[in-house]
């Protein structure tokens, strides 16, 4: 049985879109990076981390396997994580408004005998916003529980001047990494 190790409703709804059958495990792990790791080695710890509390939760089930996944903004090798409150949130987009930066995904998929991932590194420039259009766009709420403050799936879809990567990365679980693992991992075509 797959478990998607997950809160987001987001990830529920792509990995539907792969049509593999899974159920939900939420879990909270601790998401603070170490003073010396790097933006993809703390994105890939915290899915690991995930992926691994799910296993741990399903004690002894026969043939469980997790999947887990987690994603992060990063703009000049700081991460921004989801804003706490609407100033947060103001000062991660007023930094990225019109600057390139990277949305990091990381998928893990484990088992009791069997460990693997996949990163995907997405581009994303948005265009210069002024701070009425960060405002109104933080008045929606959409900025609340999201990497960088804002939902690509949403309104802030017309932010971005420029996407070099995977839609679905940035939103949060990266499809085609997804398959590919579920495919190398499960012996299964999604």
């Amino acid at each position: 049985m797959l478990y998607l190790a997950s809160q987001s409703p987001r990830r529920r709804q792509l990995l539907e879109q792969l049509g593999v059958d899974f159920r939900v495990l939420k879990v909270d792990v601790p998401e603070q990076r170490e003073p010396d790791e790097t933006p993809l080695g703390y994105v890939e710890r915290v899915a690991r981390d995930k992926a691994r509390a799910a296993l741990a939760r399903l004690g002894e089930e026969p043939n469980a396997q997790v999947l887990a996944a987690d994603t992060e903004v990063v703009l000049d090798d700081e991460v921004f994580g989801k804003p706490a409150d609407a100033s947060a949130a103001r000062r991660m987009l007023a930094s990225l408004s019109g600057r390139e930066h990277q949305a990091m995904s990381v998928v893990w998929l484990v088992d009791r005998d069997r460990e693997a991932c996949l990163h995907c590194v997405s581009r994303v420039r948005l265009a210069e916003l002024d701070a009425d259009a960060i405002d109104a766009y933080i008045a929606t709420g959409e900025s609340f529980g999201k990497a960088g403050g804002y939902a690509i799936q949403g309104r802030a879809a017309g932010f971005v001047a420029h996407l070099d990567g995977s839609y679905s990365g940035v939103m949060g679980l990266p499809l085609h990494e997804t398959a590919t693992l579920l495919r190398r991992h499960r012996g299964q075509r999604p």
